[in-house]
């Protein structure tokens, strides 16, 4: 049986359209990803400025025990001047360090008392692992990106039919 026909040109043809549009998507794709991780990563840090803030307008002190250090929060408990105690759901900012049994100073806002910092430590401790963070996602997008775009690049230097699909305009 010959396989020189029209069919399998056309199945070619198909094929490498469809390569190409795998290849697009996936640079997309990584960019996409990248840039939601690099969002998350400034909305992370705008939040932890904004409850230092929060903190410093309504300040309070105490002094906490705390009670358990967990890999997603640090639970302690204290008591305000009125007597209530208090241990945050969400446990306590910046808990680097901190061990249980620890007695620590620590700053709340006395409007929310369930928004506690350790003394001292402020949104500034933020920037190391968030920058960390972005720098390795970009360092592997980029590269990742660039391979993608010059996979396609190769293709539709190539391929009729890919080149006729992105200059018809069903490209993104």
């Amino acid at each position: 049986m010959n396989t020189d026909g029209p069919e399998s040109a056309q199945g070619a043809q198909q094929s490498e359209t469809r390569r190409a549009h795998a290849l697009r998507l996936g640079s997309w794709g990584v960019l996409g990803a990248a840039s939601v991780i690099t969002l998350l990563g400034v909305l992370l840090v705008l939040g932890a400025f904004r409850n230092d803030q929060v903190i410093a307008d309504n300040h309070g002190t105490a002094t906490a025990l705390v009670e358990q250090v967990m890999f997603d929060r640090t639970l302690i408990r204290y008591d305000t001047p009125d007597g209530v105690s208090h241990s945050p759901e969400n446990g306590v900012l910046y808990p680097d360090g901190l061990t249980a049994g620890q007695l620590i100073r620590i700053e709340y806002d006395t409007t929310d008392p369930e928004l506690a910092k350790v003394a001292g430590r402020t949104w500034l401790l933020t920037l190391l692992p968030v920058s960390t963070t972005l720098l390795f996602t970009w360092l592997v997008a980029g590269p990742l990106v660039w391979f993608l775009r010059s996979r396609l690049r190769a293709l539709t230097a190539t391929s009729p039919a890919a080149r006729s699909t992105v200059s018809s305009g069903t490209s993104a």
